[in-house]
């Protein structure tokens, strides 16, 4: 079993909070609009991080993370990009990858909206996790977390970390 912290378009600031959130996950992952190369360091000193790039993301973060991202944990098949919308909304290019190939678990960020559902025509899981930096048109800042064990999501749970404009 693994315990995971997903989080996604910080766009430069890691709210330390998210820390505490994570510190009984064995990884963090991170779906893009990272924003500072010094952020994802931080998470890479935390735990074993993996990540994609965003949209806003500079060449020194996209020389270190992918566009796409694909592995398996724990059994499971995992997906995660930037940019590909979610169940019934897919752009082009993520449609593409997940008819050819479906995932057991596909994530990205980009849009800001907490999204977690399944498609049921591709039988896989859905998840965005929100935006957990203080830019944006978003609300809350969100984070998920969740174990993985067995191929199977267990203990899903969305971390609401206050509003979008205000540092903790």
């Amino acid at each position: 079993m693994k315990r995971i912290g997903l989080l996604s378009d910080t766009h430069s600031y890691l709210d330390e909070k998210i820390l505490d959130y994570f510190e009984e996950c064995d990884e963090v992952w991170h779906a893009g609009d990272i924003g500072d190369v010094s952020l994802s360091d931080q998470l890479e000193a935390f735990r074993p991080f993996r990540a994609v790039y965003g949209n806003i993301d500079d060449e020194k973060i996209r020389a270190r993370y992918p566009l796409n991202l694909r592995f398996n944990c724990e059994g499971m098949d995992v997906f995660i990009t930037h940019i590909g919308g979610y169940p019934g909304r897919y752009n082009k290019r993520v449609r593409e990858i997940l008819q050819s190939n479906p995932p057991d678990l596909y994530i990205c960020g980009h849009s800001h909206i907490l999204k977690i559902m399944p498609d049921k025509k591709l039988d896989l899981l859905h998840i965005n996790p929100g935006a957990c930096g203080i830019y944006g048109f978003h609300k809350i800042r969100t984070i998920v977390r969740f174990s993985i064990d067995k191929a199977a999501i267990e203990d899903l749970e969305v971390i609401e970390l206050g509003l979008r404009g205000k540092k903790s």
